[in-house]
Formats: C-alpha cells, structure tokens, sequence
C-alpha cells in the first residue's frame, strides 16, 4: 500500500502541485544519531559484536562518546512519525495503490502535466475506488520497485535480497542486546553480505542478505539463527520480513520533471547496507532544491536545473561514502579468508574510530597519515593471516539469477 501526499504547500490556486510517493521500503532500520532519542528510535546501540566465520569475536565501541550512538528503529512507528508530521504541515494524504503514471512523451521540453492513476482506500474497507489526479512535479519515494522510476525510465539496477525475522525473545536475554547489534560474517550467513541480530523495542531482528545466491536466502536465514544460538534459542518468530536492496544508483535519477530519492534511487551503502538516512536526506535535498527553484510556485524547475542542484549537491555530499563502502565490501566480504581479516583488523582502535565516526556522520573519517600508513600494514598482514587460516568458502553455481534485474 502507497501512502501518497499531495500538493505539500498550497500558496494559491495556480501553484504547480507537486506529488511524493512515500513507500514502506526497508526491513532493517537503523538512523545515525547524535541528539536525544526520537519517538521512532526505541534502542540506543552503543556497542557491536563482530563474529569472524570461525567464530573469532571482536567487540567495538569503546571510540563513541557519551551522546553518540545508532538509533535502531522500527518502520511502522517511524513510518506513522513522518506521516503524521506531513500531515501537520499541510500535506493532503491518500492512502492509495498507485496503479500507473501517464507520462507524456515531450514531458522533457513541455509543462504539460503528468497524470496519475490509481486505487484509493477508505479505512475499513479491502476495495479500491479507481480515481486519477494531474500534477506538474514528481517526486518517487516509492522504493526499491519504485513505480515512479519505471514510468520515467530510471533504468534498471542490480539488487540483493534482505531477509529478516523479527524474534521475541526473553526479557533475561534481551538484557545482552540493551545496547549491542551482532554482525556475523561468513559465506554461512552469506556469501557476499553478513548476518545480523538488532534489538528492536521488545524483540530483535535476525536477517541476513545476497546479491550473487538470492535463491538461498533461506539457506542463509537458518544460519544466522543457529550462528546467534543460545542468544535467541527459545525465541518466538512474530514477523518474517523480505526486501530488494539496491545495489547502485539508478543510471537515470531526474526525467523531466520526476525525480527520485532514497531506494527508488539507489541511496543504499554497500558494506552496510544502510538505506534510512539516505532516504531521509536525498528526499529534504530534493525537496529544497525543486522549492527554491520553484520561485514560490512562479514556474517549474527543469531537468537541467535539478540535476545542478540536488544531483550535483547529493553526489558531493556522499558519493565519496558509497564510492569507499563499496570497495570495502568487495575486499572483505568476498571470502572467509578476507572476512577473518576484516573482523581481525576491527581490533584496531583506529578502525573502530574511523569505522563509527564514518556511519554516524556519514563523511569517510580518517585524515592521520601516519595512522593510516600504519592502517595499511595491519591490513596486509591480517589478510595473510585470515587467508591462511579460513576455512574454504563453499561452492555454488547461480549465473542466472545473481544477474536478475528490477
């Protein structure tokens, strides 16, 4: 179900009106915080706990200070927060099932309006009323299927699969996840990803995620359960859990005048696979720049003028992040050996500090030369070491479906 809000800020009749599609889109929630904790973030991580693929533990998080920690979330509340909040700034709610877009085909040259079709449900009821509405401006904040980037033309991008089941479990077990997230890491858990277990409000989310074996994830799944073990044993499963992930941005971004933000565009970090904030700060870049443009409702923004403006802003603030997460992950999460490796080297103080400091405000940290000529030294030898002690990755064959496209 789509939750679609309308005409933001009405200044008069002949205001252009602008459409947002707002989407439920991510399973595994986490929102960087260094302020008090949000009515939607309802656990403060302070601490991780790496298990290497043989079971080596590295725990991190001895670098934040005080007020610094990873605000984990669950979407339904947040989800109602920035919906309830849009609504108290004048946005107009549909609750609706956007069925297509009508696109027109000089929409690139023209002002000629956009026509949206689709299903509106009324609380209470199962069944739609098929309506339709004209707008000038799009902005598609609908997710990894985003609708919105198929009618513009986006293009395609690859995905992983994120699977997770959120488990109650005990109040006496929940005490060890008061303040800790576990990632797991192994070509058990996945073979390009890494396992997790985050405490939510009164349960934990255990999930896990691949691009190269999708059709395993289940495989994948049991694993983590059982790499968690005693941790979670006697847990209740009261939600399962499944999202495509993006894995890079879409080749197109702005059509005209459509726009896209967050999955829909492919705001998702390798390495981390963190999509929240990003959602959260390419839709307010965007929804500044097409305003400021606007001239209170004057005239329309181009595709030129908000490639220059958001796109180039967005790529400037954060493209040397995804560039660094990206190699990251394809150097150690590619095989047991360079995982050891990886877990190895988060004993490092300095890998910690740059580690947190890079995901809590999202800039790549790390200006000391002499600690970062050291840096490289650690990493040569802990990848020796790892690759000589790591068990053999297993073998599988999937050149099909790895490929598979949105």
């Amino acid at each position: 179900m789509y939750h679609t809000w309308i005409r933001p800020a009405v200044v008069s009749p002949d205001t252009p009106s602008v459409l947002c599609f707002y989407a439920i889109t991510s399973i595994a929630a986490t929102v960087s915080l260094t302020i008090p904790l949000l009515p939607f973030s309802t656990r403060k991580v302070r601490k991780m706990n790496l298990i290497s693929p043989t079971g080596v533990e590295v725990n991190i998080g001895d670098t934040l200070q005080p007020d610094e920690y990873i605000g984990m979330c669950r979407r339904e509340i947040l989800d109602k927060f920035l919906r309830d909040r849009a609504i108290e700034f004048g946005a107009a709610p549909i609750n609706g099932l956007v069925t297509s877009i009508d696109v027109p085909v000089d929409h690139k040259t023209t002002e000629k309006p956009y026509t949206i079709n689709y299903q509106e449900y009324q609380e209470g009821t199962s069944v739609g009323v098929a309506k339709s509405m004209e707008v000038d401006y799009i902005v598609g904040a609908d997710g990894a299927n985003s609708r919105v980037a198929k009618a513009m033309d986006a293009g395609q991008y690859n995905f992983a699969i994120a699977f997770q089941e959120r488990i109650k479990i005990s109040d006496e077990k929940m005490k060890f996840y008061e303040e800790m997230a576990e990632m797991y890491v192994g070509d058990d858990v996945s073979p390009d990803f890494y396992g997790w277990v985050f405490p939510k409000y009164d349960h934990v989310g255990v999930g896990t995620g691949t691009v190269v074996n999708r059709p395993a994830i289940k495989q994948y799944q049991k694993a983590i359960r059982e790499r968690a073990g005693d941790k979670i044993a006697g847990g209740k499963i009261i939600k399962v859990e499944a999202h495509p992930i993006p894995e890079h941005y879409r080749p197109r971004r702005v059509q005209g005048r459509i726009a896209l933000v967050g999955d829909a565009a492919g705001y998702v970090t390798k390495c981390s696979g963190e999509g929240i904030y990003f959602a959260a700060k390419s839709g307010r870049m965007a929804a500044e720049e097409i305003v400021s443009l606007m001239k209170g409702g004057a005239r329309l923004p181009t595709q030129a003028e908000v490639e220059k403006t958001y796109i180039k802003k967005y790529d400037g603030a954060y493209g040397p992040t995804y560039t660094v997460l990206d190699i990251l992950q394809k150097v150690f999460y590619t095989n047991n050996g360079a995982r050891e490796a990886f877990v190895e080297l988060c004993n490092s103080k300095y890998v910690q500090q740059v580690t947190f400091d890079s995901y809590l405000y999202k800039r790549v940290q790390g200006n000391n030369p002499l600690d970062d000529v050291k840096l490289l030294g650690e990493t040569i030898g802990c990848l020796v070491r790892g690759y000589s002690t790591a068990k053999p990755d297993q073998e599988f064959s999937n050149p099909v479906e790895s490929l598979k496209r949105i």
